[in-house]
């Protein structure tokens, strides 16, 4: 709230100043068009430049030896794995976990496992979701409060400063799903209420 009250005050400083200028004599000096048009672009360009700047710090983590990046599936979808982690699609999961596709597809309509779309119908899905060919515990929990699959991944794999700057998905690979699932909900109602 406080960062749209800052963009809202930025316009308005630009509007007070567009009107000292001299403007063209075909457009109106309040053209609230311009001015919307103005605020939305601040507003994408400020959440893209705080969405890349945590991308960038996730990518840059560093990862164990057994977690390869893309050289395990060169053809996915490498932007997903820029800031997810590894990835795969449903193919690579059956040829090298032995997940059936079919199991894997009833765990997507059932929000048991995080799917990003690659393509037109096409899924891959973050290889740190799974353990022993399974989904982690929790994973369906922390979909039904965090709704948006990319949004909930983040979360999962960002520290949380309600976990004690813990990692989500690293507490559900050691059975904390109940303070992770407490978490989810908690992160999404303090979100809405900005």
């Amino acid at each position: 709230m406080r960062e749209v009250q800052r963009i809202l005050a930025q316009c308005d400083e630009m509007r007070q100043s567009d009107r000292t200028a001299v403007a063209p004599s075909n457009s109106p000096p309040n053209d609230l068009t311009a001015v919307a048009s103005e605020f939305l672009g601040r507003l994408e360009a400020e959440a893209a430049r705080r969405l890349n700047a945590q991308a960038l710090e996730i990518a840059l983590r560093p990862r164990p030896a057994d977690q390869p990046l893309l050289n395990d599936c060169p053809r996915e979808g490498a932007r997903i794995a820029e800031w997810a982690g590894p990835v795969a699609g449903s193919t690579h999961l059956e040829r090298r976990f032995g997940i059936p596709r079919s199991t894997l597809h009833w765990w997507q309509r059932h929000n048991d496992v995080v799917a990003f779309r690659r393509g037109s119908r096409k899924h891959v899905f973050p290889l740190a979701q799974f353990i022993d060919g399974r989904p982690l515990p929790g994973i369906r929990q922390v979909l039904s409060s965090i709704a948006d699959p990319r949004l909930a991944w983040l979360w999962l794999i960002s520290p949380s400063p309600l976990l004690k700057d813990r990692v989500p998905i690293e507490l559900l690979r050691e059975g904390m799903e109940t303070d992770v699932i407490a978490s989810a909900a908690q992160a999404i109602s303090l979100i809405g209420s900005i």
